[in-house]
C-alpha cells in the first residue's frame, strides 16, 4: 500500500461507505433489474468499441495508452489502486496544479503568455481553490443522462452527472491527487476528484496530463477517466482575444482532439473508437467583478446536452 500524506482522505473515511451502499441497492429483484440494464448497456457500448472501433498498439501508439478501470467499482480508490498496480506513491502538496508549468501547452496555435495569469494560476495551482458549481442538462439529453447515471455511473461511482440542479446546490469537492515514483519523486498522473457534496459519489475521478497527438500540431490536454476500460478526452488550447482560456475537443477525426473510448485487447494493444460527435468546450475567464469562472458544455450530435458553471476562489488558508 503506497503512504498517504495527512491531506488525503482515503476512500475508507467517506460516510457513508458508498461501495456498501451500492452493492445494497444491487440486492433483490429490482437491483438485479438494474444490473441487468447497466450490464446490457455496457455491453451494448463495449461492443460499439469493439465492432466500429480499431485496435492500435500500446507501444505504437502511446497517447492512447492510459490506466484502465476493470472493474464494475471505480469510486475515489482508482488513484489508490493506480498506484498499488504501478508500485508509485500518492502525494496531496497544498499548492499543486493540474498543468504544472503551462509552458508546456505551448505550440503554433497556443501562446500561454497571452493567458490572463489568474486563469493560468488556477491550473498550475488547482489544489488552492474551492468549486462552487451550477448545472443544467437540456430536456433532449435528460432521458439519456438519466440512463447513464442510474444504470452505471451510480454503480461504479464514476461520472455521476447531476441531472437536478439540486443536486449541486451543496455545491463540490475539489481535490488534486499526485502519483509519484517512489525512488525518483517523478510526478506520472496528476488526478483531479471532484464529488458531490450532496450525496458524497464521485462526479469526476480523472486523470490530467499534457500530450502529443498525431494529428495536432501543439500539445493537447489529455484527460482519462477510468471506467471499464477509460474515456479519454483530448482538449486543444486555445486563445481567446481578451485573455480568456479555452479548451476545444471537437477535432474532425482519429488522432485530432475529440472523445475516444478504450479498452484493453490483450497486454499489448488497445481496441479504441473514436466518436467525432461527442465534444467539450471550456472557456475559463475572469467576469467583471473579477470572480474566476468557467463555462463546460458537453454536446453530441451538433446539440448541447449538459452545461455546467463553475466559479473558482481561492482557499482562505492560499
Amino acid at each position: 500500500m503506497p503512504p498517504l500524506t495527512e491531506s488525503y482522505e482515503p476512500p475508507a473515511a467517506n460516510a457513508p461507505n458508498l461501495q456498501s451502499a451500492v452493492r445494497e441497492r444491487g440486492k433483490g429483484l429490482p437491483g438485479a433489474i438494474r444490473a441487468a440494464i447497466g450490464r446490457a448497456l455496457e455491453v451494448i457500448i463495449e461492443w460499439m468499441v469493439i465492432v466500429l472501433g480499431c485496435r492500435v498498439s500500446r507501444a505504437e501508439a502511446p497517447w492512447l495508452d492510459t490506466p484502465l478501470g476493470d472493474s464494475v467499482f471505480i469510486g475515489a480508490g482508482i488513484y489508490e489502486q493506480i498506484a498499488r498496480e504501478e508500485n508509485l506513491e500518492i502525494h496531496v502538496v497544498p499548492d499543486a496544479g493540474l498543468i504544472g508549468d503551462f509552458e508546456t501547452l505551448r505550440g503554433p496555435k497556443f501562446n500561454p503568455s497571452a493567458v490572463h495569469p489568474r486563469v493560468r494560476h488556477f491550473y498550475e495551482h488547482a489544489s488552492q481553490y474551492q468549486l462552487e458549481a451550477w448545472s443544467e442538462v437540456a430536456l433532449i439529453g435528460q432521458f439519456f443522462l438519466w440512463l447513464l447515471v442510474e444504470f452505471i455511473s451510480q454503480r461504479m461511482d464514476q461520472l455521476n452527472f447531476p441531472i437536478s440542479p439540486l443536486e449541486m446546490a451543496r455545491g463540490m469537492s475539489s481535490q488534486v491527487i499526485q502519483l509519484r515514483e517512489k525512488n525518483t519523486g517523478r510526478l506520472i498522473y496528476t488526478g483531479w476528484l471532484r464529488k458531490l457534496k450532496s450525496s458524497g459519489m464521485v462526479m469526476f475521478a480523472g486523470i490530467y496530463s499534457v500530450a502529443r497527438i498525431p494529428s495536432e500540431e501543439g500539445p493537447v490536454v489529455k484527460v482519462t477517466f477510468p471506467d471499464r476500460g477509460s474515456a479519454n478526452v483530448y482538449l486543444a488550447p486555445m486563445n481567446h482575444p481578451d485573455g480568456s482560456f479555452g479548451l476545444d475537443s471537437s477535432g474532425s477525426g482519429f488522432g485530432r482532439s475529440g472523445f475516444y473510448r478504450v479498452i484493453a485487447s490483450g497486454k499489448k494493444h488497445l481496441r479504441v473508437r473514436n466518436f467525432k460527435t461527442l465534444h467539450e468546450l471550456f472557456h475559463v475567464y475572469e467576469d467583471q467583478e473579477g470572480v474566476l469562472r468557467t463555462d463546460h458544455k458537453i454536446s453530441f450530435l451538433g446539440m448541447t446536452i449538459v452545461r455546467l458553471h463553475y466559479k473558482m476562489t481561492l482557499l482562505p488558508t492560499a
